[in-house]
């Protein structure tokens, strides 16, 4: 991919390598409200509802049809004064289930948690890149590239700039999208991972992540650097948003932390996989066969060592196998 590219050409390169990984490709104009093919009722929402509450249906079975619907309600509605508490919120339910209540056999009332994703089996999801999704807010309309919807909710948006205009940088799609967070919160209440490109560079953050923390994904398996000659976008969509990784990396490797604000953190693609091996070298070494050595993880300077623990902890301990481990933690 060359400076020659224009946005649209970039848009279409990403809508394809997302199709390869198996999403289905929707036109934001084509499923807007009013037309033929519609999936929303309104401008104002960013989920695609039919889609939420068919998921909702298909993971929770043992729900009743009012139950689901409180849930429908329950995502679709904020209770939260900032963007970021609502996000929050958001991420919780997804990471552990709705909470949820209602009246079983006997009259007895039975409390439970309500699924929005399967984590473990990744194509009993549904899995939309919608490109131009329109979004209402108040007085702004306001209409990303393309959006990443997981059973009809929006959890990555991807912006991009034409690497061919002097005056649209990567840091052009970096500031457009901290305009949307101001202008149209709605949508990134759901919103996981931001991804921002020029066609040349590409780089991925959180909501609340500023420049700084805006970083590349350089590979794709894990197993070694992606070539130089590959476009940075097809090594970050190919890498991060497979969807098994992408599921274990919306449920493992994403955290908040209180100081001051309320910061939330995204793995860097060497902790996502160091923490992967290092939890399948930890299991190996925890069979009955053996040698109960982990092994060690060597970390550079600032390449985020606390927070490599805080994954790799979290990630074993809910590992069946491990049956609830102890973890010690010498500093």
């Amino acid at each position: 991919m060359t400076a020659a590219f224009t946005e649209s050409e970039v848009e279409e390169a990403a809508l394809a390598w997302l199709e390869e990984l198996g999403y289905e490709i929707l036109h934001g104009p084509e499923i807007a409200p009013g037309e033929l093919f519609s999936e929303r009722e309104a401008y104002e929402d960013p989920t695609l509802p039919r889609r939420l509450r068919e998921s909702l249906a298909r993971l929770n079975l043992d729900l009743p049809a009012s139950a689901r619907e409180e849930v429908f309600r329950r995502l679709t509605l904020s209770d939260a004064p900032s963007l970021i508490q609502n996000n929050r919120r958001f991420h919780r339910f997804l990471v552990d289930g709705v909470p949820v209540e209602f009246l079983g056999s006997g009259g007895r009332i039975v409390h439970t948690m309500a699924r929005l994703a399967d984590f473990d089996d990744p194509g009993n999801n549904d899995w939309v890149a919608v490109n131009q999704f329109t979004v209402v807010e108040g007085h702004f309309n306001r209409r990303p590239d393309i959006v990443l919807f997981l059973n009809g909710l929006p959890i990555a948006v991807i912006e991009l700039k034409n690497a061919a205009d002097e005056k649209a940088t990567i840091w052009s799609a970096f500031n457009q999208l901290q305009t949307y967070e101001q202008q149209i919160p709605a949508l990134f209440t759901y919103n996981e991972v931001e991804v921002i490109s020029d066609g040349l560079e590409a780089r991925l953050g959180s909501l609340t992540a500023n420049k700084e923390w805006f970083l590349r994904w350089r590979t794709i398996e894990g197993e070694e650097l992606a070539p130089a000659a590959m476009p940075q976008l097809e090594v970050l969509i190919k890498g991060a948003f497979q969807k098994e990784r992408l599921l274990r990396y919306l449920r493992h490797f994403i955290v908040f932390e209180d100081d001051k604000t309320t910061l939330k953190k995204l793995a860097g693609y060497h902790q996502f996989h160091a923490v992967e091996r290092a939890v399948h070298a930890t299991l190996q070494a925890s069979e009955p066969q053996g040698d109960r050595r982990g092994g060690v993880v060597w970390h550079t300077q600032g390449s985020g060592k606390s927070l490599s623990m805080v994954f790799y902890a979290g990630r074993i301990i809910l590992d069946p196998a491990m049956e609830n481990p102890t973890i010690v933690v010498l500093t």
